[in-house]
C-alpha cells in the first residue's frame, strides 16, 4: 500500500459528527452538564434527554437548548437519580421516547465541604452514594437502551464525571473535600472497570476529570479557594474552563474521533493539578 493511501481518510469531514445519534444527560440543567447538552445538540444529536432533580430547571434548559438553531430536539425527564427507583422510571420514561441509547453523560454529582474533626458520617452517604453508586446503577440500567444498536465498529458511549480532585489532593483545612475527592477517585476506577466489562459489549467507557469552571456548584469554593483571579494566576494556562472546554471535549468522547479510547479519562484543568506539586 503507498503512503498515500495510508493518509487518505475519506469520512475525516465527519468524524466528530453525532448526526442522528440519542443522548441522555444527567445533572443536565445546568453547569457542565448543560454546556455538554449544548455541544451535543449542536454535534448533531436528535435527542438529548436531560435529567435532574428540578422539574422547572429540567424545562428551562430544555427551552433554552431547542432556541438554538439546530434540528436536535432537547427533552425534559426530571429524576432523583440518587434513588434506584427513580433510575428506573427514568429509563421507563425515556423508553417511550426512544428504543436506543447512543451516549449517556453521567454527569450528576453532590460535593461537601468541612473540616477533618467534623466531617459528619452523613456527607459520606449522600457523596459516596451520588457521585459513585448512583453512577454505577445509572449506567447498569441504561445498559439494555445502550447495548439496543451498538456495535463494535460502531460502539456506544458512557461518560462518566469525575474532577482533578480524583487524581491529586482535593481542598483540605476548613472546607475540606475528603469524601468528594475520594468519590471521584473511585468514580475514575470504576471507569476503567466498566470499560473492560462493556467494551466487548460494544460501549465505550470513559471519564473528564474537570478543575475549576465557573459553576453554581463550584462557585462557593472557589470563593473560599482564593477567588476566580488567584485561581487562573494557579492555572498554567492562566484561566479557568469555558463551556465550550466541557462541550468539545464530550462531543469528543461521544464521536467516531474517539473510537479507540476506552477506560482513560481526559484532565481539564490548564495543568492547576501538576502545578500544585510544584515545589
Amino acid at each position: 500500500m503507498s503512503a498515500e493511501a495510508d493518509v487518505k481518510l475519506d469520512n475525516f469531514k465527519s468524524i466528530f459528527s453525532l448526526d442522528g445519534k440519542v443522548a441522555v444527560v444527567t445533572g443536565g440543567s445546568r453547569g457542565l452538564g448543560l454546556h455538554a447538552a449544548s455541544g451535543l445538540i449542536q454535534a448533531g444529536c436528535s435527542k438529548v434527554f436531560i435529567t435532574s432533580r428540578k422539574a422547572a430547571a429540567c424545562e428551562e434548559a430544555c427551552a433554552a437548548l431547542n432556541a438554538l438553531p439546530f434540528a436536535g430536539k432537547a427533552i425534559s425527564v426530571p429524576a432523583d437519580i440518587a434513588k434506584p427507583a427513580e433510575i428506573e422510571r427514568l429509563v421507563a420514561e425515556i423508553s417511550k421516547h426512544t428504543d436506543h441509547v447512543d451516549i449517556l453523560f453521567a454527569n450528576a454529582g453532590a460535593s461537601w465541604g468541612a473540616p477533618f474533626d467534623k466531617s459528619p458520617e452523613s456527607a459520606w452517604t449522600k457523596v459516596m452514594d451520588l457521585n459513585v453508586k448512583s453512577v454505577f446503577i445509572c449506567i447498569q440500567k441504561f445498559a439494555p437502551l445502550l447495548r439496543a444498536r451498538a456495535t463494535l465498529p460502531s460502539p456506544s458511549r458512557v461518560i462518566i464525571t469525575a474532577s482533578i480532585a480524583g487524581i491529586g489532593i482535593g481542598t483540605v483545612g476548613e472546607n475540606a473535600t475528603f469524601a468528594y475527592s475520594a468519590s471521584k477517585a473511585a468514580a475514575l476506577h470504576l471507569t476503567r472497570n466498566l470499560a473492560v466489562e462493556l467494551g466487548p459489549q460494544g460501549i465505550l467507557v470513559n471519564a473528564i476529570a474537570p478543575g475549576f469552571f465557573p459553576t453554581k456548584m463550584a462557585n462557593g469554593l472557589m470563593e473560599l479557594e482564593g477567588g476566580t483571579k488567584k485561581l487562573e494566576q494557579d492555572t498554567p494556562n492562566g484561566r479557568l474552563g469555558l463551556p465550550e472546554d466541557v462541550a468539545a471535549t464530550v462531543v469528543y468522547l461521544a464521536s467516531r474521533a474517539a473510537g479507540h479510547v476506552n477506560g482513560g479519562h481526559i484532565v481539564l484543568d490548564g495543568g492547576s493539578v501538576l502545578a500544585r506539586g510544584r515545589l
